[in-house]
């Protein structure tokens, strides 16, 4: 009797005939295919300009003064016990007023982390940090 060797090779031929198949139905079926479009949302111009935001400004002595941007430059010093109440004033004239907290280099950042926490209390909307970038070269 003799042995019968078992055939290792894979046939590809028939696979090689398949892709050739699906080839030419993808390249007769592509340009048939219609692409789709999407509407997109237009943004107009918003009725309001964007509202300065005021700024809290916590000094190397951790007194506070306070600056609206949108009246000008000048600084109002205010304690503790008085600025929430002063910004709520400002935030009920405009609501999406932004506040922005400025802390001087030197202050504890817990002084900084107060104030932003007696805001929050106080139910002040839209309060940030205010940082200044380092200068090139550093």
């Amino acid at each position: 009797m003799r042995k019968r060797r078992l055939m290792n090779e894979i046939n590809v031929v028939p696979y090689i005939d398949v892709m050739l198949v699906l080839l030419v139905i993808f390249m007769v079926t592509a340009p048939m295919v219609q692409t789709g479009s999407i509407d997109l949302p237009s943004v107009g111009k918003s009725s309001q300009p964007p509202v300065a935001p005021l700024e809290v400004i916590i000094k190397a002595d951790t007194s506070l003064a306070l600056r609206d941007r949108a009246k000008g430059s000048a600084e109002h010093v205010v304690t503790h016990a008085e600025l929430a109440g002063r910004i709520r004033e400002a935030q009920a004239a405009n609501p999406r007023q932004a506040v922005l907290i400025a802390g001087d280099r030197s202050v504890k950042y817990e002084v900084v982390l107060g104030v932003m926490d007696e805001l929050q209390r106080q139910q002040v909307a839209r309060i940030g940090l205010l940082v200044q970038p380092p200068a090139p070269g550093k």
